[in-house]
């Protein structure tokens, strides 16, 4: 069964989130370009969105971090 592709959008901006990303998947590789609606296989989606979730546990840790040594 094909899995249909998936709609995504990179966040965009003019410092960090500019370049575009790199993104391997079972041995294959994605370069996906920010601020662009673009169409991924369903497993790039999941490695992104699973990305994101670590870096907003990573961003709490570190506020928390903070709030306690502050």
């Amino acid at each position: 069964m094909d899995k249909k592709n998936v709609r995504i959008r990179l966040f965009k901006d003019n410092s960090r989130y500019k370049g575009d990303l790199f993104v391997s998947v079972n041995g294959v590789s994605y370069k996906i370009r920010r601020g662009v609606e673009v169409e991924v296989p369903p497993e790039v989606a999941e490695v992104l969105e699973h990305s994101q979730v670590q870096d907003e546990r990573t961003a709490a840790r570190i506020a928390a971090a903070e709030r306690i040594e502050g």
